[in-house]
C-alpha cells in the first residue's frame, strides 16, 4: 500500500445491509462489522498492516469497490428489488425494513462517542425497536418520518467531508431509495471513523508495532541464525564508505581506537545507501525488505528530481549574461521538464530518447524566452552543446548528473542526522527550485529509517560493534538506535 490505502469492508457492496438473519434468498453474506474492523489488537497482530499504519502517514482505510464482479451486482441490485416488492404489498411487509432499522440504530449506536449522552437517548427513544414492531402490527410506520431522524443523526455526527452526501439522502422520496442511500453513507462514515481512530492512536501504535516486529523478527533469527547475513554485509559496505570520506590516511582501520566513526554515522550512510540499490540486486538486506517498494519508490522520485535539477543547472549555466529570461521563465520550464520526464527515468532505454526530447523542449522555450525579449538568437554551437550534454545524462557517472546527485544525498543524510532542512547549504541553486518535493521526500525518508531504526536497532548494535571497535571494548549499541 503506498500513499496508501487498504479495504475497510468485505466483499459485500457499501450501500448493502448486514443481515444477520434473514429469510429472503435475495439477501446477501454478512458485511463486516465496525467493532472487527475497530479492533487494534487485530490491526497490530497483522505485521504487515501495523508496519503500514505507523510507517506510511497517508495510510487509511477506503471502501472496497468491486465493479467487475457481477454477480455481486445482480445479487445487490435483487436485495433492493426484493425489499422494494415487499413494501408495495397490501398491506406492506415490513419484516425486512426492521431488520435494516435495526442495523441503522447498532450501526449509529457504534459511531457515538461516550460524550453523547443526549443522542443516545434520542436514538433509543426514536429507535425504539419494540414499538417500531407494534407500528408494524397496527399498520402504522412511518418509515420518512424516521428516515429524518436517521439523516439529522448522521448529519451531526458525519465529518465534514460526508455533509453533500448527507444532505442528497434528504432529496430521495422512496423508503427503498432512502434506506439504500442511507446504508452506503453509513459505510463512508464507519470508514471515517477508523481512519480517525487510526490517525489518534498512531503514537500509541508505534511502541506497541515496535515491539511486536522486533519479537517476530527474533523468531525468525531463533529459526534461522544466518537471517542477518544481507544485513551484515549491507552495513560492512556502509562502513567502508563511511570510512573512505574521511581523510584519514589509507592503513587507517575503521576500528580504530580513536573513535573516528560512529554507529550512527555508519547506519545513516547504510541507509542513503538503500536510495542508490541497485535494482537487480537481490541481496537486500533483511531487516528493510518489509519497505523495500516503498524506499525504490522514493528512490524512482529522487533519480526524476536530480535529472530535472540537472537540466535546469546545464541550460541556466550556457544561457547565463547571454539570454535575458523573462519572469516565469524557470518554472515553466521546469515545469515542462518534469511532464517529459515523467516515469521515464525508472527504464535507462527509454531515458535516452526521452533527453532528446527534453532538449528540444528546452530549446523551444529558451527561443520563445530570446524572441519575446528582442534578443539575439542562441548561436547553433550554443544550440547543439546544450543538446548534447542534456541528451547525455542518462549516463548515471555523467558529472553534471553526479554533482547534482551528491548535493541531494547530503541533504536528505542533513535529514536523517536532525539537521534542519531548510538551512541545508546543498539547497542552492537549481535545489531551491525543488525544495518542497525534497523536503517532502525528506520527511517521507525519515519516517521509514526512524520506525526501522526503533525497531532494529538491537540487531545493528553487535553487527556495528565488531565492525567499529577493537576486541573486547565494550559498547552499549545505543548510538545504533
Amino acid at each position: 500500500m503506498s500513499n496508501q490505502r487498504a479495504e475497510a469492508s468485505s466483499d459485500a457492496p457499501a450501500d448493502l445491509p448486514c443481515l444477520e438473519r434473514i429469510e429472503s434468498p435475495t439477501g446477501s453474506p454478512p458485511t463486516t462489522s465496525l467493532s472487527s474492523l475497530m479492533e487494534l489488537e487485530n490491526c497490530v497482530s497483522n505485521l504487515s498492516l501495523a508496519h503500514e499504519i505507523v510507517v506510511n502517514g497517508d495510510f487509511c482505510f477506503e471502501p472496497r469497490s468491486d465493479p467487475n464482479n457481477r454477480v455481486k451486482e445482480i445479487v445487490h441490485r435483487a436485495f433492493w428489488d426484493s425489499l422494494q416488492e415487499e413494501l408495495n404489498r397490501q398491506p406492506p411487509n415490513y419484516n425486512h425494513a426492521v431488520v435494516l432499522l435495526q442495523e441503522v440504530k447498532s450501526v449509529l449506536g457504534s459511531l457515538l462517542l461516550p460524550g453523547h449522552i443526549r443522542l443516545r437517548a434520542q436514538l433509543d427513544e426514536v429507535l425504539d425497536m419494540e414499538l417500531i414492531r407494534q407500528q408494524v402490527e397496527h399498520n402504522a410506520l412511518d418509515l420518512h418520518r424516521l428516515a429524518e431522524f436517521i439523516i439529522h443523526t448522521m448529519a451531526s455526527l458525519c465529518a465534514p467531508v460526508r455533509d453533500p452526501e448527507v444532505r442528497a439522502l434528504q432529496d430521495l422520496e422512496g423508503p427503498v431509495e432512502l434506506l439504500r442511500g442511507i446504508f452506503h453513507v453509513l459505510g463512508l462514515m464507519k470508514t471515517d471513523m477508523i481512519n480517525f481512530t487510526i490517525q489518534s492512536l498512531r503514537p500509541h501504535l508505534m511502541q506497541q508495532a515496535v515491539q511486536y516486529e522486533r519479537a517476530k523478527f527474533q523468531q525468525i533469527l531463533d529459526k534461522q541464525p544466518a537471517s542477518l547475513e544481507n544485513t551484515t554485509a549491507w552495513l560492512t559496505a556502509a562502513a567502508s564508505e563511511e570510512a573512505s570520506a574521511f581523510t584519514a590516511p589509507p592503513d587507517c582501520p575503521i576500528t580504530d581506537n580513536q573513535g573516528i566513526l560512529s554507529p550512527t554515522g555508519v547506519l545513516n550512510r547504510a541507509y542513503m545507501r538503500l536510495l542508490r540499490w541497485d535494482p537487480q540486486d537481490q541481496k537486500y538486506p533483511e531487516t528493510v525488505l518489509m519497505d523495500r517498494a516503498r524506499v525504490d519508490l522514493l528512490s524512482q522520485r529522487l533519480q526524476l528530481l536530480v535529472l530535472e535539477a540537472s537540466v535546469l543547472l546545464l541550460t541556466c549555466t550556457l544561457l547565463q549574461g547571454s539570454v535575458p529570461f523573462p519572469e516565469g521563465f524557470v518554472g515553466k520550464l521546469r515545469q515542462s521538464v518534469t511532464a517529459l520526464l515523467e516515469g521515464s527515468h525508472t527504464r535507462e532505454a527509454d531515458l535516452k530518447t526521452d533527453l532528446l526530447g527534453v532538449g528540444e523542449k528546452v530549446l523551444q522555450e529558451v527561443t520563445e524566452a530570446v524572441s519575446t525579449h528582442g534578443a539575439r538568437a542562441l548561436p547553433q554551437e550554443s544550440q547543439d552543446l546544450l543538446r548534447g550534454q542534456i541528451s547525455d545524462l542518462w549516463r548515471h557517472n555523467n558529472p553534471v548528473r553526479t554533482l547534482i546527485g551528491e548535493r541531494v544525498q547530503g541533504f536528505l543524510l542533513a535529514v536523517l542526522q536532525g539537521g534542519p532542512a531548510k538551512r541545508s547549504p546543498e539547497l542552492s541553486f537549481p535545489l531551491g527550485l525543488l525544495s518542497a518535493e525534497l523536503a517532502e521526500l525528506g520527511t517521507a525518508f525519515g519516517r521509514i529509517i526512524h520506525f526501522n531504526r526503533a525497531v532494529f536497532g538491537p540487531f545493528y548494535a553487535p553487527i556495528l560493534r565488531k565492525l567499529l571497535l577493537l576486541p573486547g571494548e565494550a559498547e552499549t549499541g545505543e548510538d545504533s538506535r
